[in-house]
């Protein structure tokens, strides 16, 4: 990786995206940046932002996400940053606990999620089989019995 900042080209190429690709979550919040620049002028990204946007690729491109539940995806993993942040400061026992639990919701949603669409890609797995099963028997029957001497 590299320390010097990069163009949006740049990033879209090493994420293996579209430069409207990278504007576009721009806009809807899943990347960090249209607001961090005044008009006109170009935005600069860093290997994070280069990271993050693999991620969101990755997460939209296995997990068939809509857009609502990939910035909740999202939103949860910055919220997690957080957490480790003030965990990371905290002192107290009980605080770290509270903040323990915390980041556990956000990582059952996330578990949540994902297993619902592993469940569902299980039942489509199980349909397929089955219909391939059917057509192998149609197969089957289609074949002359071996005559026997």
């Amino acid at each position: 990786m590299t320390e010097k900042p990069l163009r949006i080209g740049e990033v879209a190429e090493l994420a293996g995206t579209t430069v409207r690709t990278v504007r576009y979550y721009e806009e809807v919040g899943l990347l960090p940046g249209s607001e961090d620049r005044s008009h006109g002028q170009h935005r600069s990204y860093t290997d994070a932002d280069v990271e993050r946007l693999r991620e969101i690729l990755q997460l939209k491109e296995l997990l068939n996400l809509s857009l609502e539940e990939l910035r909740g995806l999202v939103e949860a993993e910055e919220a997690r940053a957080l957490i480790r942040e003030r965990y990371r400061s905290a002192t107290e026992a009980a605080e770290r606990e509270r903040l323990l639990h915390e980041a556990g919701g956000h990582l059952d949603r996330q578990l949540a999620l994902i297993r619902d669409r592993r469940a569902a890609l299980g039942e489509l797995e199980e349909r397929l089989a089955e219909r391939r099963e059917r057509v192998a028997e149609r197969i089957a029957e289609l074949r002359p019995e071996p005559s026997r001497h």
